[in-house]
């Protein structure tokens, strides 16, 4: 594993375990070169998932962006870290064993709002609001309705 600090191509395990409810395994490493420490983790990945993005491209699924979004949506909310990283292991094992190992925007937007609207509901209408590109208040007003009228029937 290269350092992420210096490059250097050679850096030792110092400490080995399992995290992430048992799907990853952390590494802390040290790099000999510059003494740094680092922290990587080590995850199954059962196939290549490609995005198809809105315009017809498609681009390597990239799990870091993933979790960034859901990060942004859950931020201030009382939703532990290990908690959302169990929740995004379950979003990727879902997207990997769905279909041909191509994903639309689209397919991963609603899965992700599906996830957060069972987890919080606030996190699930900020989470809307970039994904559904809401333009006004009345765009709020009227997804707020609909999840309170969804909410009273379950």
């Amino acid at each position: 594993m290269r350092c992420p600090f210096c490059g250097f191509e050679d850096t030792q395990v110092k400490d080995s375990r399992p995290s992430e409810d048992n799907a990853a395994i952390r590494r802390r490493r040290f790099c000999p070169n510059c003494d740094a420490r680092f922290t990587t983790f080590e995850r199954v990945q059962l196939r290549e998932l490609v995005v198809v993005k809105n315009d017809g491209t498609k681009k390597p699924f990239d799990r870091d962006k993933l979790a960034r979004s859901m990060r942004i949506a859950l931020r201030k909310r009382p939703v532990d870290e290990e908690k959302l990283e169990q929740l995004i292991n379950a979003l990727v094992r879902q997207m990997e064993t769905t279909g041909d190992g191509e994903m639309s925007t689209r397919e991963i937007g609603e899965m992700v709002m599906e996830t957060l609207r069972r987890l919080d509901h606030v996190a699930y209408v900020r989470y809307a609001s970039v994904y559904r590109d809401f333009r006004s208040p009345a765009d709020f007003n009227e997804f707020v309705d609909t999840l309170k009228r969804e909410t009273i029937t379950e």
